[in-house]
Parts: structure tokens; C-alpha cells; sequence
């Protein structure tokens, strides 16, 4: 049987916790895609629902990134979302578009698929534990989420390009310097600080929430369409022959601390590729 990796707390009609939880560093993998489908589809038809919290209990990990070890023939034979998207994709654009308002409390590590997670997210609230960044380029991958399409208009074209090219961590200040999360908020005073923003949110009447949503949507999201090429991009230059002898010596050796804690993936990269 599956574990169940998102844990809903229903704290009122208006308001939702959703703990993730997948292994000791919260790897997301294609059961991930699956499951938050099915949590995207319970948030959509929620009548009374304006607000979710994304957090995670793991310490040092929001969400690490996508597991090496995952099945990709499995993902890349998915049927197609409701919107017509891959279902990696088709979750991340929903996401985005939810009649309720999203907020991710990010506490620790959360780059690759999990950056491409709070990046479809509304609000990113960061303590200094966090850590993020899109590391794809160092293993000789295009990024499949989106943040190429994302990230620009967040922190603009100079700044995505530093981020998406450089491939190396992004510690929680400089990510809010960026734009990349919303405030850094102490790590003591995070979750207070999130559930009382939510639960603010979670005052208001719904009607109002989702059309100011609707209507900054329009202002700025990208269209569905981006992101087609980006998904087209990894399957194409995931798993090449040339570069798995160095992700075999990153999961054998780049990752690990010596307390056997898994360290900043750009870190690790960069260490690996020195000459």
C-alpha cells in the first residue's frame, strides 16, 4: 500500500494545514504527482475553502527535490491532467490557479521539484533554514517544472537566469533579496506567523478571494502553453548516457555529510566538478 505523503488538517471549513511527509528528506517521486492530484481535486471542489498552508515536518526539509531513483518511464507514460497537461505539469498549473489562496512555510531544503512546488504556489514565507534553488543544470538536465517560465517574473530575467544557470543553493535571505520567497520570518516565530496570516485569509469571504486571484492571475501567470517545452526539455536530456557516472558519484558520495545527513545539492555539485 502507498503512504500517504500529504496529511490534511482541516482547521476550519476556511482553512487547511497540509503537512508533506516522504521519506527522512521528503523526496517527491511519481506517487507524489498522483497524490497531489487528488488533494488539488478535494481543494478545487471545497465550497467553503480560502486558504492552505503547505508546510512540512521533516526537519531541515520542505520538499528536497525529485528522487533520483524514480521510476521515469513511469512518469513519462502518464495520461494527461484535466487540463490537458502532463500530470506533472497539470498539478503545478492548477496549483496556481486554486479558488483559495496557498501559502508554503518553508523551513529547510526545497530546490528542484520542490522549488518548482512553491513557485506555483501564492505566498512563500521563509525562515533562515530554508534553503532553495533549481540544480538541474549540474546534473546535465533542463528543469521540467516551470521555474523557467516562473521564476523571470518573479525576480526578474538577470536574476532567474543566476539562479537557473548557476545551479548552486539559494539560503533563505538572498532568496527573499530576490523575490524568490515572499518575507524570511524567524525559524521561532514561522508558524505562528503563518497561521495567523492564514487565518486572516480565512476570514474573508471567499467570493472576494478568488477574484482577486483570478484577476492578479491574469496580470501574472504564464500561459499554460510555457511550459510544455520545459517538460519536453528534461525528458530529453534526463538520464543521458554522459552524465550518469557523475549523479552515480553524487548519490554515492556528493550527498552526504559526514553525520549522513544530505547536504545542499548546488554545494555537493559544484564540489564534484571542480577539476
Amino acid at each position: 500500500m502507498t503512504a500517504e505523503q500529504f496529511h490534511v488538517v482541516e482547521v476550519s471549513p476556511s482553512y487547511w494545514r497540509v503537512t508533506f511527509d516522504n521519506g527522512p528528506v521528503n523526496l517527491l517521486d511519481p506517487d507524489t504527482l498522483d497524490q497531489l492530484g487528488a488533494l488539488i481535486e478535494r481543494i478545487e471542489t471545497s465550497p467553503h475553502l480560502t486558504v492552505v498552508v503547505f508546510r512540512s515536518d521533516t526537519p531541515g526539509y520542505f520538499m528536497a527535490h525529485w528522487d533520483f531513483k524514480a521510476d521515469n518511464a513511469r512518469v513519462a507514460g502518464m495520461r494527461p491532467g484535466p487540463t490537458g497537461l502532463h500530470p506533472y505539469l497539470d498539478n503545478f498549473v492548477r496549483l496556481s490557479k486554486l479558488p483559495a489562496a496557498t501559502i508554503c512555510e518553508i523551513r529547510g531544503r526545497t530546490r528542484g521539484a520542490g522549488s518548482e512546488f512553491v513557485l506555483a504556489t501564492d505566498i512563500r514565507f521563509a525562515s533562515e533554514r530554508a534553503v532553495l534553488g533549481q540544480f538541474e543544470v549540474g546534473v546535465g538536465t533542463v528543469p521540467g517544472g516551470g521555474p523557467m517560465a516562473r521564476l523571470g517574473r518573479l525576480v526578474g530575467r538577470g536574476r532567474a537566469l543566476e539562479i537557473l544557470l548557476g545551479g548552486d543553493d539559494i539560503p533563505a535571505e538572498q532568496a527573499a533579496q530576490y523575490g524568490y520567497v515572499n518575507r524570511l520570518i524567524p525559524d521561532a516565530e514561522i508558524e505562528d506567523f503563518t497561521d495567523a496570516f492564514a487565518r486572516r485569509i480565512a476570514a474573508f469571504d471567499k467570493v472576494a478571494i478568488t477574484g482577486i486571484k483570478k484577476l492578479v492571475d491574469v496580470a501574472t501567470l504564464p500561459e499554460d502553453s510555457e511550459f510544455v517545452p520545459g517538460l519536453q526539455a528534461y525528458f530529453s536530456t534526463a538520464g543521458r548516457p554522459e552524465h550518469r557516472p557523475f549523479v552515480q558519484r553524487l548519490l554515492e558520495n556528493g550527498l552526504q555529510q559526514p553525520d549522513g545527513i544530505e547536504t545542499d545539492l548546488g554545494t555537493a555539485i559544484g564540489r564534484l566538478r571542480q577539476p
